[in-house]
Order: structure tokens, then sequence, then C-alpha cells
């Protein structure tokens, strides 16, 4: 897939109704060959900053969960793997508060929407569906090594 669809799926996914850590995970999913009920189950919690808790933001999670599957360690002892894929999610955190001034999930919606709107659910038209975007089209250019 190019970025262009990349982002696009992550978007259909989110219009569909999944979280913004699924959207991420699922648009990316098949080219890591996770089947998408597992992907569907791994990231379901960490939508809303992390199970709605309003921390990180989910579309960073899901991000995160990509760069694991790209860059992750599977050996306990090698930690040169280890830190690289460290590195590459602070550097995926660092771009998105590049872009949006934060990763947090409740900074971002009271930077940019009423609790009026966040009631009536209308930051996901007014925010998150920027930084999804954003963030599929950075981890895009993270797993392409075209940046970072």
């Amino acid at each position: 897939m190019t970025k262009e669809e990349t982002i696009n799926s992550a978007l259909q996914y989110f219009d569909q109704g999944y979280a913004c850590s699924q959207s991420i995970l699922l648009a990316f999913a098949p080219s890591y060959n996770l089947d998408e009920h597992t992907a569907k189950l791994i990231s379901s919690t960490f939508g809303a900053g992390m199970g709605r808790l309003r921390q990180t933001c989910g579309a960073v999670t899901g991000g995160f969960m990509v760069l694991g599957l790209a860059y992750g360690n599977t050996d306990p002892k090698d930690m040169t793997t280890k830190l690289a894929a460290y590195k590459r999610v602070r550097d995926l955190n660092r771009l998105v508060e590049d872009i949006h001034g934060t990763s947090n999930c409740y900074e971002l919606l009271k930077k940019h929407a009423s609790e009026a709107e966040v009631a009536e659910r209308k930051h996901h038209k007014i925010i998150c569906r920027k930084v999804i975007a954003d963030a599929a089209g950075i981890v895009f250019d993270m797993v392409e090594q075209k940046t970072v």
C-alpha cells in the first residue's frame, strides 16, 4: 500500500467506529501478516488515551504497536534491537508533538474541542481524524525508512 492508501485505510477504520489505536494497527496489519481479528483485540483497549484515561493518544499508541511489529525484539537479551525500537517510539511521539503540541489525548481534546463537543462526540471530526492521519503517515515513513 502507498502512504496515501495507508492513511485512508486508517481513517476508514476510524469512520466505521474503531478506536484510534485500532484504526492505526488495522491499517498496517496486512503488511505484517497480522490477522484483522487479532489486531482489533490487541489494540482495542488503547483508544481514548489508553482505555479512556486520556493519556497518550490512541493513534500514537497504535503507531507504537506498528513500530513493534516492524522493529521490535524477540530475544530478551537483544538490547540493541530493543533500545533502537524504543528510540523509534520516542521519535514518533516527538514528531506528533511537533505537529500538535502534545501527544496527550486530554490536552489534544482541550486544545481543539470544547467539553460539549467531546460529549457530543464531535471531537472525532475536529481533531481525532487529523491525528490519525498524521500518525499513520509518520509511521508509514518510519517503516519505509524515509524518516528518522
